[in-house]
């Protein structure tokens, strides 16, 4: 039986990848957090030279089942990943097993940085590295369509078998107007990602409760799980935003809730996350993640 995201132990969600990290989130009921983080930023960043404490373990520490890295191309180098604080950890399977936590990384379609680019090379090279999933999506002023979305990952996926976690769509136009509409997001599990982001209903404008319902229920009627996403700068709001959104996304009846990283040094203001955390499941729950970061190992 496949066991909850919210009951795995840190050395577990580790661990945790591919198809089993989707079903993972499915069998959690709309209760697993995604907390999206730039790799080589820490807001808590430190004068001296061992100290400090990246933007991932800070997400991690806040609440987050999974960590997803943005602007990838920023440590990337082609042999060796060079993080702050903890360029010690040679490729995402150690990164993961130090943070117990799986991390996704940001691939896309558009006028990107060749490391960055949604091509099979870098997918299967960041798979061989540990990644538990591949989140295909757009940034700010990329250009990508939801077209140009579905069709890449219908090709990562036939070249990467069905075990590889393949979460895609957008959270914000990405310089691109067209409608955020439910053929164009259900399209996305159509083409083969086992995930589908959905903009939250009071983020993107015209993405209203009835249209990310109807876009969720395809989603799943395609076999797919739905994340919902913030990525318009409004995870640097105030906390009392929290509530909307956050039951708006239960309301709508995603499986994932997406945090992302524009508030300051390339996260999402940790309180709300907190907050946000603990009205989709609980502090129970919360508390249970947040403190079991600190087991070691049976």
């Amino acid at each position: 039986m496949t066991q909850r995201i919210l009951d795995l132990e840190s050395h577990q969600l580790a661990h945790l990848r591919g198809r089993a990290l989707t079903a993972s989130v499915a069998a959690s009921e709309g209760r697993a957090l995604v907390a999206e983080v730039w790799p080589n930023t820490a807001m808590l960043a430190s004068a001296h030279e061992t100290g400090g404490v990246s933007n991932m373990e800070l997400v991690s520490a806040f609440g987050a089942d999974i960590v997803i890295l943005n602007m990838i191309e920023k440590v990337f180098d082609g042999a060796a990943w060079d993080f702050p604080v903890m360029g010690r950890y040679p490729d995402l399977a150690a990164l993961a097993d130090f943070l117990g936590r799986p991390i996704g990384v940001n691939l896309e379609p558009g006028n990107v940085p060749a490391l960055r680019a949604s091509t099979v090379e870098n997918a299967k090279r960041l798979v061989d590295q540990g990644a538990a999933l591949l989140c295909v999506t757009a940034n700010p002023a990329t250009g990508a369509t939801l077209a140009d979305i579905a069709r890449t990952s219908e090709e990562l996926r036939s070249a990467l078998g069905d075990d590889v976690a393949i979460w895609s769509g957008k959270m914000h136009m990405a310089g691109r107007l067209e409608p955020l509409d439910v053929a164009g997001m259900s399209g996305i599990a159509e083409a083969g990602a086992d995930g589908v982001l959905v903009p939250l209903p009071g983020t993107v404008p015209g993405v209203t409760r009835e249209i990310a319902a109807e876009a969720v229920r395809r989603i799943h009627a395609a076999g797919a799980i739905a994340m919902g996403t913030i990525g318009t700068s409004q995870e640097g709001s105030h906390r009392n935003l929290v509530p909307q959104l956050a039951l708006n996304a239960k309301e709508i009846g995603v499986d994932a809730h997406h945090i992302g990283d524009a508030y300051v040094a390339g996260a999402m203001d940790p309180e709300f996350l907190y907050a946000y955390s603990v009205a989709i499941r609980g502090r129970r729950h919360t508390w249970h993640r947040m403190a079991r970061n600190t087991r070691k190992r049976a």
